[in-house]
């Protein structure tokens, strides 16, 4: 039985790193804080290394939302 192929990850759900989202969402790494201390920022996960990242579909989706209020 031959191992299964890997599942390789999309583009759209790459793992982008803190400091390029708080350029693309042009707020400070202190207003990221803020806003995650009032529930507010997308869903972040820390990687192995302890790297905060986010999802590119899970930012996209949050700058929608944005964009929308």
């Amino acid at each position: 039985m031959s191992p299964s192929p890997r599942k390789r990850r999309t583009p759209k759900d790459e793992l982008i790193p803190l400091p390029e989202v708080l350029v693309e969402l042009g707020i400070s790494r202190p207003t990221w804080y803020r806003w995650r201390d009032r529930g507010y920022t997308p869903e972040a996960r820390r990687t192995p290394s302890g790297r905060i990242c986010v999802r590119r579909s899970v930012l996209d989706a949050f700058k929608e939302e944005l964009e929308a209020a």
